[in-house]
């Protein structure tokens, strides 16, 4: 018979977490629960609306300038930024091409904009805000660096000093370039300024290539990357903001290239920027500082503009040791054709050269249509050699005297014979212009010295009939 003792079993006692992984979760626990931003959102209402801004009431003790900011109400959710803070209230400018926002709407903080490269993104075309606008999958988001991101220092950047082809003659012979070089391309609207832009974006020299199109027609943005870039889209990030977007839009838009190039750069790459342009940049800068009430003091521009465009424009060039470099195209639009318009000479005392696009030499036809004498290139001494530096020189003192000389020459006063060097000069500087000339078919050369060594003495021996 049975004892009368109860057959169930005790049940088994439970394993007890380990002394030290209870003390991670309290510390993990501990560190959820003191980010109050993650549990409390932080926000402000609307008091007044403006076409292009509008202020917020109850944000003021913990803002900062450049903050994002959600805008919710009828519309939805729209992002903004804050651009002044004030005792009671702070300006935001918005994303969106108008300040859709009510009297009353809820407005939260969301912190700075996090940009995230991630290698992935070559071969993408993004918005001023990091969103995909081709199409294509999500994009991979890497580690945002942004908080940490810092211009070196004047001590701490490599030293300039490697050329490399960038396929145009022109550039190659009188302005060449250098890695971590920033060369200025002014022209005015529709002299050629963004066909040259694409052409010196093919260099095969770089490992990536970022673009930024500020303010650009809209119509024209898909045609440039996929004809114009073509094949090196491969290998290209495209930032872009059309100029029916927001100010706010097109005055991030240079910043998140930047923070791109920096990305592949601190991966070593050697990284070409171009920025096109710079001048509509400028105009947005100028269209969100006197939304704030900040007076102009040059031609509209407020201050604050001159103190953005070196702040951006320092961060190109060669990186720390043991980096890569960041060598900047910037295109610089020429308001009415005036090369000293405030902010073409502002970039101008700031950039390591600048290429003149000539509308008179492009009314001939001359593409593209550089003038080599108003160009030039604070780093050609480390790209020339002492043989190329002479024949420059000497190339430059043949076409001054030809331009010089033009007027009298249309007059019929010039006679032949005369004058020995402008002889050489009326014979010789049609054929270098001929040579110069350059299409985006054209096949780039490696070696421009040579090939217009080459196309002078056919062109002059064919003259003389040998």
């Amino acid at each position: 018979m049975s004892s009368g003792r109860s057959s169930i079993r005790a049940p088994e006692r439970q394993l007890q977490p380990a002394p030290e992984d209870r003390l991670a979760a309290l510390e993990r626990t501990i560190r959820r629960f003191s980010n109050t931003d993650g549990l409390v959102k932080r926000g402000g209402l609307v008091t007044e609306v403006t076409s292009t801004h509008y202020k917020v009431r109850g944000l003021s003790d913990f803002a900062r300038l450049g903050d994002m900011v959600e805008q919710r109400g009828q519309s939805g959710v729209r992002r903004g930024e804050i651009i002044k803070i004030s005792r009671d209230e702070v300006v935001v400018a918005p994303f969106e091409r108008s300040a859709d926002a009510g009297i009353g709407d809820a407005v939260f903080r969301r912190g700075p904009l996090a940009v995230a490269p991630h290698d992935s993104w070559r071969g993408r075309t993004v918005d001023a805000l990091t969103r995909a606008i081709d199409g294509g999958p999500p994009l991979i988001r890497g580690e945002d660096l942004s908080g940490n991101a810092t211009t070196p220092g004047a001590m701490a950047r490599q030293r300039v000093g490697t050329a490399f082809m960038t396929g145009v003659w022109v550039i190659d012979i009188f302005t060449p370039l250098c890695f971590g070089q920033r060369m200025g391309v002014f022209a005015g609207s529709g002299v050629g300024k963004s066909t040259l832009l694409a052409m010196l974006a093919g260099a095969d020299a770089f490992d990536t290539v970022v673009v930024a199109l500020i303010g650009e027609r809209g119509r024209e943005v898909r045609e440039f990357l996929e004809d114009t870039i073509g094949d090196s889209m491969a290998k290209t990030v495209a930032v872009v903001a059309t100029s029916d977007e927001s100010a706010m839009m097109r005055r991030r838009a240079p910043d998140t290239a930047m923070r791109v190039a920096e990305h592949f750069r601190d991966q070593g790459h050697r990284v070409l920027l171009v920025l096109d342009s710079i001048t509509r940049f400028a105009h947005a800068l100028r269209e969100v500082a006197t939304g704030t009430g900040e007076p102009p003091v040059a031609r509209g521009y407020p201050a604050s503009v001159f103190t953005e465009l070196p702040k951006l424009l320092e961060r190109a060039g060669p990186g720390a040791e043991g980096k890569g470099s960041i060598t900047a195209i910037i295109s610089v639009l020429v308001d009415g054709d005036d090369h000293n318009d405030p902010v073409a000479d502002s970039v101008r005392g700031i950039l390591d050269g600048h290429v003149v696009l000539d509308r008179a030499i492009a009314e001939q036809g001359r593409y593209p249509p550089v003038n080599p004498l108003s160009s030039i290139s604070r780093l050609a001494g480390k790209a020339w050699s002492a043989e190329q530096r002479a024949l420059v020189t000497r190339l430059k003192s043949m076409i001054s005297r030809f331009e010089d000389t033009r007027d009298i020459r249309l007059l019929g006063a010039y006679q032949g014979g005369a004058d020995a060097e402008l002889d050489i000069a009326v014979r010789q500087v049609p054929l270098i212009y001929e040579a110069l000339t350059q299409s985006p078919r054209d096949r780039p050369s490696a070696d421009p010295f040579s090939d217009l060594a080459r196309h002078l003495k056919g062109k002059l021996n064919a003259e003389s009939g040998d």
